[in-house]
């Protein structure tokens, strides 16, 4: 499936947020994830289920200054 993940046109095999994030290797319940720029909670991504197209958006807080 095709998806724009972060703004980067990208091939997958996940069907489910969740196991895009594990596709992807990001790991921790502090991540932002946002579909078509709906926010999704950590809680719902196993039944968020992706379709070609989507746009999918994955933010890690930053420490700095």
């Amino acid at each position: 499936m095709r998806l724009t993940i972060n703004g980067q046109d990208r091939e997958v095999s996940a069907d489910t947020l969740t196991s895009l994030l594990a596709e992807l290797e990001y790991e921790g319940a502090w991540l932002v994830t946002a579909v078509n720029s709906e926010m999704v909670r950590a809680t719902d991504r196993p039944a968020c289920q992706l379709k070609d197209g989507d746009r999918i958006e994955i933010m890690s807080p930053r420490q700095g200054g």
